[in-house]
């Protein structure tokens, strides 16, 4: 069985054979179900240099042992501007660390320090114990969801942004389901300011019965 806990946000943590924290944003984040001094992980996933993603994700690996996994340009970044970290870049295609089934895949967005552009933004296709998870990141649909699909499905479950602004909306992320024929769904990126305010009852309207969607508050788990 894998547990996927909700941390709010964009920030998700996987628990299985493996604990894998995605886009741990979590000091500053108002919609925070935990310290990120209580998460414990051994994979840290990042999908890009926005301070809303990358986070606490240096703070957690330091303390945990953690190695962060992101766009070789962002890893790279982490280790000159962080010590006592293990980064391992990558950049779009499939590895395999410490087991996990990982796949970088593009996403449409930007990707900074609020500087300066660090390296390209991302979504992960991930396997652990044989249950495929894709998140997102931040992106607008694309028709290329599709070939992940064909490449890397069944998904099992899809974590994906509906707050608008600076991703899709609800529109545009019912429209990635069809593409992406995930199982399950599971909205995100939304409601944690006002300018990605959205409604999940309209996704789950506009989603009808394409995939099951599963609204988490923060905190909630959903078990695979």
């Amino acid at each position: 069985m894998v547990k996927v806990k909700f941390l709010g946000h964009a920030a998700f943590l996987i628990e299985g054979s493996k604990r894998i924290l995605i886009d741990p944003f979590l000091t500053g984040n108002p919609a925070a179900a935990i310290k990120a001094e209580e998460v414990e992980a051994d994979l840290i996933l990042v999908t890009h240099a926005h301070g809303d993603h990358i986070g606490d994700a240096a703070a957690i690996a330091r303390r945990t042992g953690a190695k962060i996994v992101a766009m070789y340009d962002i890893a790279n970044y982490l280790v000159e501007s962080e010590s006592g970290i293990t980064t391992i870049g990558m950049n779009y295609g499939p590895t395999e660390i410490d087991g996990v089934k990982i796949v970088q895949v593009p996403a449409w967005h930007s990707s900074s320090d609020g500087k300066y552009s660090i390296g390209n933004a991302s979504g992960y296709i991930i396997e652990l114990d044989g249950v495929r998870i894709y998140h997102a990141g931040d992106t607008f649909v694309f028709r290329d969801m599709e070939l992940f699909a064909e490449l890397y499905g069944p998904i099992d479950l899809a974590l994906l942004p509906i707050g608008g602004h600076f991703t899709m909306g609800v529109k545009e992320a019912a429209k990635a389901v069809e593409f992406l024929k995930p199982k399950k769904v599971v909205p995100m990126h939304y409601n944690t300011w006002p300018p990605i305010s959205a409604d999940p009852e309209e996704f789950r309207r506009l989603v009808g019965d394409k995939a099951e969607v599963v609204i988490l508050e923060p905190g909630e788990t959903l078990e695979l």
